[in-house]
């Protein structure tokens, strides 16, 4: 893997890292349970493609 490619991978799990955690924080404010499930959702798939971007290390 290139250096610059290793800076994009790093780039994306980060961004991965704060768009769950956006998700997860939201949530947890929230009192309607259909937006509370859909960030849940959105939590659940910002884990997944962090997980993906950090096997490609």
């Amino acid at each position: 893997m290139t250096g610059k490619e290793l800076l994009y991978v790093e780039d994306a799990l980060g961004h991965e890292q704060f768009l769950k955690k956006c998700a997860c924080n939201t949530s947890n404010q929230l009192q309607d349970q259909v937006l509370k499930d859909y960030l849940k959702e959105l939590e659940t798939k910002h884990e997944t493609l962090f997980n993906q971007f950090l096997d490609l290390l």
